[in-house]
């Protein structure tokens, strides 16, 4: 009797156990990574400008138009794009700056997209990789950070939408050059910082994605400029990185490469998920590049498993786990869908960021657990991906 007592308590015994050691878990996660809090909100003295009149007729024309207004509050007299107001982000990152001149120019604000261009063209590197930020004044920022590779390919991107080929055409030629010259003989560039900002010992999606658009946003500039020995050039460069990059991380396009062995046949080529899913993903396909099934089924399995239980969208898989979602994130899946032709995921995450903007009706840079908004607000890179959205929900972005 004793003893099919205890084989009957023994089962809630285990559970006891597994759940103790799980509560332990979720206690130790949340000690190293506190639920964020917002730092700021709002840009002092902004007031919205000639941004209302940019406008269609969508059904987010209030997001987009807070969002066009907080850009132009970060957008600076001699054209630097703050990331942000406040402390840290108060500097120049290409990969926002770049952004926000495709947006401006999405909606037909050349001027302002042009400033934010010439900015980017005076601080440009004659040789070598543009640094992580710089100053509203243009200087390096010496803080440590390694030169990005990836900012090449969003510059070149920015320049192409913009259709300003021929004003800066050497930061054209300089920039598709650069991104050549990192290829190695497997066709892939070597390990960079790209936008989790932490140094990387394996080559990342997050750089080869931006790289491949870069190039073919140079073709397309050579091309319609005149110069058919750098189209050509650069062509076959984007050629051999895209087999590269179909090699290296298709299926899947997870953050870094396959890199599991099978033990029974270790000449096989790599299997496994490498880094994991990276919303960077959504970069291979529209509006950053053409569509292929084989990418949308890795961007919307992407989406699924990046998706957090308060409705927004993390980084990736690899990234720290605290239930945290992040706006220039959860904002590239509703572009991407809304690019793509899937219309009611662009507009639920629209909703989502909506409902989530600060009390000033800022984006802010992050969503913590209890659905406050956190980081800083706004959030250049947010805004500008938010009025791409809204514009491909209403007309088709061109793809290079």
């Amino acid at each position: 009797m004793r003893e099919g007592g205890r084989h009957r308590w023994f089962p809630y015994v285990v559970i006891a156990v597994l759940l103790a050691i799980l509560a332990a878990g979720t206690t130790s996660n949340l000690i190293r990574n506190p639920q964020p809090r917002l730092v700021a909100d709002g840009i002092p003295g902004r007031a919205a400008t000639h941004a209302d009149s940019a406008l269609g007729s969508g059904k987010y024309d209030d997001l987009v138009r807070h969002a066009l207004a907080d850009l132009d509050g970060l957008t600076l007299p001699n054209g630097a794009l703050l990331a942000g107001w406040d402390g840290p982000w108060r500097y120049v990152w290409p990969r926002d700056a770049s952004f926000v001149a495709v947006a401006r120019c999405a909606i037909g604000q050349y001027d302002e997209a042009l400033d934010v261009l010439s900015f980017l063209d005076r601080v440009r590197p004659s040789t070598g990789r543009w640094e992580a930020r710089y100053t509203e004044i243009g200087g390096r920022v010496d803080d440590g950070r390694a030169p990005q590779l990836d900012s090449s390919g969003w510059v070149l991107w920015a320049t192409w939408f913009c259709r300003a080929g021929d004003k800066y055409w050497e930061m054209v030629r300089e920039s598709a050059d650069q991104i050549v010259g990192e290829l190695g003989p497997d066709g892939l560039p070597a390990p960079s910082s790209d936008y989790w900002e932490r140094s990387e010992k394996k080559v990342t999606l997050g750089t080869v994605a931006p790289l491949l658009t870069g190039l073919r946003s140079a073709v397309r500039i050579a091309a319609e400029q005149g110069h058919p020995a750098e189209a050509a050039r650069w062509r076959s460069a984007a050629d051999k990185l895209s087999a590269a990059t179909d090699r290296a991380f298709g299926p899947d396009y997870p953050r870094t490469p396959a890199a599991a062995t099978s033990f029974v046949e270790p000449d096989v080529e790599p299997i496994g998920i490498g880094g994991g899913a990276d919303a960077i993903v959504t970069v291979l396909g529209p509006p950053f590049a053409p569509a292929r099934e084989v990418v949308s089924t890795a961007i919307d399995h992407a989406h699924a498993v990046l998706t957090q239980p308060n409705g927004g969208v993390t980084p990736g898989e690899s990234w720290r786990a605290d239930g945290v979602s992040w706006t220039p994130q959860t904002a590239l899946f509703a572009l991407s869908a809304a690019a793509r032709g899937d219309r009611s995921t662009a507009e639920d995450l629209l909703r989502w960021l909506d409902r989530h903007r600060t009390s000033s009706g800022a984006l802010p840079e992050k969503v913590n657990r209890d659905l406050e908004p956190a980081g800083e607000a706004p959030l250049a890179w947010t805004a500008a991906l938010v009025v791409l959205a809204g514009t491909a929900l209403q007309n088709p972005l061109p793809t290079p």
